[in-house]
């Protein structure tokens, strides 16, 4: 046996650097994969195509549509979304299982269909649309449509990390401070927001991209007025993709800082505990 087993043994040996550059020659393809689009968006740019569209009358009225319509869906989402995450996160709800699943629902479904659900929701047929129009509002190809879509396509999104970054904040230290005399809204404010802060940006953040690039539903019930993904969209079908591609990286560099900031913050208050 003595034999057989000198032979063996190297190669043995061998098999977890072999497995590991093996990984990490994996990791380096889907990393680059993932980047090749951004880096083929960039690199079918053109300068000059870039001053055109923007120099278009109207061209950056959907930015301002956007910004606008995203920052109101983040504070609804703010407002509404993070007394359910910490409910979520303390078990202070009946049937915790159930609520947990009515926000993947939204999650799972295809955005194309959360729009048309959406529809039969506060559509102006709807008790909520006819509501609405009483007070002169509209859920049908109006702002406040856009702000609809946007909510529900990324509530689940901030709800769930949220209540992630709610559920990791230590138990102990929040008992701790309510022992030393501390009333429940100050030990929130003073030790279970701070501990949470990280995962909450993180939420807020991946909430703010997926807001912001929402497509699906706001091209069934808010085709008008025009936000970024519409007017790639309208720029794509009418002008081509050369046309479209400036108002794409416009997108991109919106969407992206935030989210890539909050990451490396949440990364290095990590590291700092």
């Amino acid at each position: 046996m003595a034999g057989p087993e000198g032979p063996i043994r190297p190669r043995i040996r061998g098999l977890p650097r072999l497995s590991a550059a093996l990984a990490l020659a994996g990791a380096a393809v889907v990393w680059l994969a993932l980047l090749a689009p951004l880096g083929a968006l960039v690199a079918h740019l053109s300068p000059d195509g870039v001053r055109q569209a923007f120099a278009t009358p109207g061209a950056l009225q959907p930015l301002r549509v956007s910004l606008a319509a995203s920052a109101l869906a983040l504070c609804v989402l703010v407002v509404c979304g993070t007394p359910l995450s910490w409910l979520l996160a303390r078990d202070r709800l009946p049937l915790p299982r159930l609520w947990e699943a009515g926000l993947l629902v939204p999650l799972m479904l295809p955005p194309l269909v959360v729009g048309l659900l959406l529809v039969f929701l506060v559509g102006p047929l709807t008790p909520l649309g006819q509501l609405l129009s009483r007070v002169q509002l509209s859920a049908s190809n109006t702002f406040l449509a856009l702000v609809i879509a946007e909510v529900y396509e990324a509530a689940p999104y901030y709800v769930l990390g949220a209540a992630a970054a709610f559920a990791a904040v230590d138990r102990d230290l929040e008992h701790a401070a309510g022992l030393l005399g501390r009333p429940p809204a100050a030990v929130f404010g003073r030790v279970t927001l701070p501990l949470a802060a990280p995962g909450l940006a993180s939420a807020l953040a991946t909430a703010w991209a997926r807001a912001m690039g929402a497509f699906g539903a706001v091209i069934i019930i808010a085709y008008h007025p025009y936000g970024l993904p519409m007017q790639i969209w309208t720029t794509l079908e009418e002008m081509g993709l050369p046309a479209a591609l400036p108002f794409a990286m416009l997108l991109v560099v919106l969407s992206l800082p935030f989210p890539l900031l909050v990451y490396g913050w949440s990364a290095h208050a990590r590291m700092q505990r």
